[in-house]
C-alpha cells in the first residue's frame, strides 16, 4: 500500500550548489530504489535555524514530498544519519483527504 510521506533535512550551509545537487540526487535515487514514486523535490534553499546544532547557526533545507511504501523510509533515514552533510532530517507521514467536488448552480 503507498502512501504519502514528506521528508525535510537540512544540510550543512558551507556545501556548494553541486554538493547540494548531489546530495538530493543521492536520496532522490535512493528513495526510487525503495520503490517511491512522484517524487517532488523543493530546495528552500539557505536559512538561519532556530537554534544551533553541531556549530552551525544556518542550514540549507530540502524538502521531498512522495507516494511510496513505508519500507521506503528507513533506508533513507539511515543513509542520512550516516551522512556528515545532513545536520536533521525529519520524516512524516502526510493526512491524505479525498476531495469531494460538489457541483453548486451558481446563479447567473
Amino acid at each position: 500500500m503507498s502512501l504519502v510521506y514528506e521528508t525535510m533535512y537540512i544540510l550543512r550551509p558551507d556545501l556548494g550548489d553541486e554538493q547540494v545537487e548531489q546530495a538530493v540526487t543521492k536520496y532522490q535515487n535512493l528513495l526510487r530504489e525503495q520503490g517511491a514514486e512522484d517524487i517532488q523535490v523543493q530546495n528552500r534553499g539557505k536559512r538561519r535555524l532556530a537554534y544551533e546544532i553541531g556549530k552551525h547557526r544556518d542550514g540549507i533545507y530540502i524538502q521531498f514530498n512522495y507516494t511510496g511504501p513505508g519500507t521506503a523510509i528507513a533506508p533513507l533515514e539511515r543513509a542520512m544519519r550516516l551522512s556528515e552533510d545532513v545536520i536533521r532530517y525529519l520524516t512524516i507521514k502526510q493526512e491524505v483527504r479525498e476531495e469531494k467536488v460538489e457541483t453548486e448552480a451558481v446563479p447567473a
